[in-house]
């Protein structure tokens, strides 16, 4: 079978689908008689990666399998949930301030330098915004684009840290169910892009994501300096809605690509693209809801407590007054006798 989904037509996709059916039948019945199952796995990942992933990837590290990126993510959550929390329980929270400043410092250069990147390499210059297929040849824009593609699934694994500061400082409040979601699921994206669709219109969350993590660790290294730089973090409540923006225009551009005729990017792609995005922003949306609901609650409570407190203090002023006059009387009193 070489098929080569690169250069397929519209009019073949559909004779496409028909033959991957069919082969997918003939190896599962094959396997299904020996009950090999894991076999089964690998060799459909086997006729995937032949007629369907990006030859160029081999040459990387950690491209060669899926498993080992799958690897790195259970490690990453058998610490973050298991490990981390046993270590650290009997354990005085750790301070990692200087450790942070440098970390989140670090962060805001990476993805500062893959946002330009991605403006040099595709966006700004060679790539059509409202639809962009992926460029396979071996092209300095397109090896260009591709090398990103690469260092940005690093720089995912780079970011499990995030949740490893937090288990070390016994932030357990910042490990939500979001927070732990989003960094096990960005580094088996980005794998899968690296591997199949190393540009194009799937780059284009990238460049977002880039953009709002130059913000997003700019505010963390802010806030690792210590409580004196608290002052200029006024911004902090925009950085979720940066976010959820960021899912929206993702949202947007997906859809023109997804419905337009002429847009010769992936139909099927454009779909998950659309698919993982709205996931993100139904997280988001509801993690910030839920964040302004603490946030206005927490205001009605200190506007009670203020009210209380001057209603106290009014009502101990007749009583003050009532007792200088007592006092008054009485000194006259005496003065008379």
């Amino acid at each position: 079978m070489s098929m080569n989904y690169h250069n397929y037509n519209s009019s073949s996709r559909f004779e496409m689908v028909v033959e991957i059916a069919n082969i997918a039948l003939d190896e599962f019945k094959t396997h299904h008689i020996t009950r090999n199952y894991t076999g089964l796995v690998q060799r459909y990942y086997q006729l995937v990666e032949e007629d369907y992933g990006d030859p160029r990837a081999k040459r990387f590290p950690l491209m060669e399998h899926p498993m080992f990126t799958f690897g790195m993510v259970a490690v990453y959550l058998s610490w973050v949930l298991v490990i981390g929390p046993l270590f650290m329980r009997d354990r005085k929270p750790f301070q990692l301030r200087r450790t942070l400043v440098v970390y989140n410092a670090f962060q805001v250069a990476l993805s500062g330098y893959m946002f330009y990147e991605h403006l040099m390499a595709g966006w700004l210059n060679y790539y059509n915004l409202k639809c962009q297929p992926v460029d396979y040849s071996d092209s300095p824009s397109s090896k260009r684009m591709l090398n990103l593609c690469y260092l940005y699934y690093l720089s995912k694994l780079t970011e499990f840290a995030d949740t490893m500061f937090f288990v070390l400082r016994k932030k357990s409040s910042q490990i939500t169910w979001l927070h732990v979601y989003h960094h096990s699921v960005t580094p088996l994206e980005t794998w899968v892009l690296v591997k199949f669709l190393a540009g194009g219109n799937a780059t284009f969350p990238n460049l977002l994501n880039n953009f709002v993590h130059v913000c997003m660790y700019f505010y963390y290294m802010m806030a690792a300096m210590g409580p004196e730089y608290a002052k200029f973090l006024w911004w902090k409540k925009y950085m979720t809605e940066l976010q959820i923006a960021q899912f929206v225009l993702c949202i947007f551009h997906t859809l023109r690509a997804l419905f337009s005729n002429q847009c010769q990017f992936s139909k099927f792609i454009s779909a998950l693209l659309l698919l993982n995005a709205s996931i993100f922003f139904c997280l988001f949306m509801n993690f910030y809801m839920q964040s302004y609901r603490k946030t206005k609650a927490a205001q009605q409570l200190q506007q009670q407590q203020q009210q209380q407190k001057q209603q106290q203090q009014l009502d101990a002023t007749p009583c003050k007054a009532d007792s200088n006059n007592n006092t008054a009387m009485l000194a006259q009193k005496l003065k008379a006798n």
